[in-house]
C-alpha cells in the first residue's frame, strides 16, 4: 500500500544483477555532474561486493584543457582510489560559448567525443558511461540527436548510461529511464547570498545523497592535490537498517581512503511517518545531531554530509534553532552538505548558498521495473 508523508524506503537485497537504465540529469541547478560521480561510486561498490567488476568511461564534453572545473578533484579522487577501474576522457575548448559562436573545431571535437562513446557502447568493456554535458552538446546542434538516441537505445542491457546538462532535447528524454532536473532556489535574506559552504539537496527527485557523495570525493581530491588532509563526515538520519543507496558508494570511500571518510548512521530500521513518531527515533535523531555539533564545531572535518536531515526535522524530531546557530558558528572552511525531501522548510535553509531541488520528471520504478540493490523510492 502506498502511503504519502517523509519517509525513507528501500529496494530489496536480490543477488542478481540488475538491467542497466539510462539517467539523465538536468536543469539549471547545481548538483548534476555531482550525482553523476555519486552513482558511479555506487556502480564500483556494488561491484567490488559482487562477482560483476564496474568498470567506467567517464567522458566530457566542452570541457576541454586549460580551465578547471568542480568535478576535477572528484574526478581525481576515484582515479586515484580505483586506477583500474576508471577512464576519462576531455573534449572541447576550454571557453564558453552559445549557438553563435560554435567553430569548425567544436563540432570536430563533438564528433571525437562521441565516437570514443559508440566505441565504449559496443565494446562490453563498460559497466558505466558518464556522457558528461551531452545534453547541451546536442541542445547546440553539435551531434545529431536522432543518431544519438538511436545507439543509446542500442545499447546492452546491463550497461548504465548516464547523460547530465541542460537543454536535454526531447527525444533524449523520451528514451531515459530516469530523469531528475536540479531546479535552483534563492533565499534572499539579511545574509543576502547565504553562507559559503552550506549546500542543501532536497526534492522528490534522484540525485540528492549521490550528489552528497559527488561533494566528498571532491573534498578528498582536494586534499589530494593539495597534499593535505580533507577528511570527511558522513552523517545520516532515518537509517537504522541496511540496504540504503549509499551503502556500497560509503563502503568504497572507506575501502580506498580509510582514514578520510568517517560515517555514523542512526534511526531504526523502518520507516518514520508523521504521526507516529516513537520514542526511539527521538533519542536516535538527538544522538546523530550531537555528533553532527560536535563534528561542525571541531574544525576537524572539511566537509560534512548531514544525510536525510531535512525529513528528519520535518518530522519535529529535532529542534530548528539549535541547527541553526551551529551553522552560524560553522568554520569558515568547512562544507556542510544537507539532503533529503522536505514540505516545511526549516529556517536553516536560509543560510544555503547553494540549494538545488531534485524535481523527478521520470522514475523507471514507476513502469514496475524492479529497483537496483540499495536504491529508495
Amino acid at each position: 500500500m502506498m502511503r504519502s508523508g517523509i519517509g525513507i524506503q528501500t529496494a530489496q537485497i536480490r543477488p542478481e544483477r540488475q538491467t542497466g537504465q539510462i539517467h539523465v540529469y538536468d536543469g539549471a541547478g547545481k548538483g548534476k555532474s555531482q550525482a553523476a560521480l555519486g552513482v558511479v561510486l555506487r556502480s564500483i561498490g556494488l561491484g567490488i561486493a559482487s562477482a560483476w567488476q564496474t568498470r567506467v568511461l567517464l567522458l566530457r564534453f566542452l570541457k576541454g584543457p586549460g580551465r578547471d572545473y568542480a568535478e576535477d578533484a572528484a574526478i581525481e579522487a576515484l582515479q586515484r582510489g580505483f586506477p583500474h577501474l576508471i577512464d576519462q576522457v576531455r573534449t572541447g575548448r576550454a571557453e564558453f560559448f552559445n549557438a553563435d559562436q560554435i567553430t569548425k573545431l567544436d563540432r570536430q571535437e563533438a564528433q571525437r567525443g562521441w565516437d570514443i562513446a559508440k566505441g565504449a557502447i559496443a565494446s562490453g568493456l563498460y559497466s558505466v558511461i558518464v556522457l558528461d554535458e551531452l545534453n547541451p552538446v546536442l541542445d547546440l546542434g553539435l551531434l545529431p540527436v536522432d543518431e544519438v538516441v538511436r545507439v543509446l537505445k542500442k545499447k546492452s542491457d546491463d550497461l548504465e548510461i548516464i547523460t547530465t546538462g541542460r537543454g536535454t532535447p526531447s527525444q533524449l528524454l523520451e528514451i531515459a529511464d530516469l530523469h531528475s532536473e536540479m531546479r535552483p532556489h534563492f533565499h534572499p535574506t539579511a545574509l543576502q547570498q547565504g553562507i559559503e559552504g552550506i549546500e542543501i539537496y532536497t526534492g522528490d527527485g534522484k540525485g540528492k545523497s549521490t550528489s552528497a557523495l559527488g561533494k566528498a570525493l571532491q573534498a578528498i581530491g582536494k586534499g589530494i592535490s593539495q597534499d593535505q588532509s580533507h577528511r570527511v563526515l558522513i552523517m545520516q538520519w532515518l537509517k537504522g537498517g541496511q540496504g540504503y543507496t549509499e551503502d556500497a558508494a560509503i563502503a568504497a570511500l572507506q575501502q580506498s581512503y580509510p582514514y578520510l571518510v568517517d560515517h555514523q548512521r542512526c534511526g531504526r530500521d523502518a520507516i518514520v511517518w508523521r504521526g507516529q513518531q516513537q520514542e526511539l527515533d527521538y533519542v536516535e535523531a538527538e544522538r546523530g545531531w550531537e555528533i553532527a555539533r560536535m563534528a561542525i564545531a571541531s574544525g576537524f572535518y572539511k566537509t560534512i554530509i548531514l544525510d536525510e536531515l531535512n525529513p528528519t526535522v520535518d518530522l519535529e524530531l529535532l529542534p530548528v534553532e539549535p541547527i541553526v546557530q551551529a551553522f552560524l558558528r560553522k568554520p569558515r572552511d568547512t562544507e556542510i552538505i544537507i539532503t533529503g525531501r522536505c514540505k516545511h522548510p526549516p529556517a536553516y535553509f536560509d543560510l544555503a548558498s547553494i540549494h538545488s531541488e531534485m524535481i523527478c520528471h521520470k522514475h523507471y520504478a514507476e513502469r514496475g521495473i524492479d529497483l537496483k540493490r540499495g536504491v529508495d523510492f
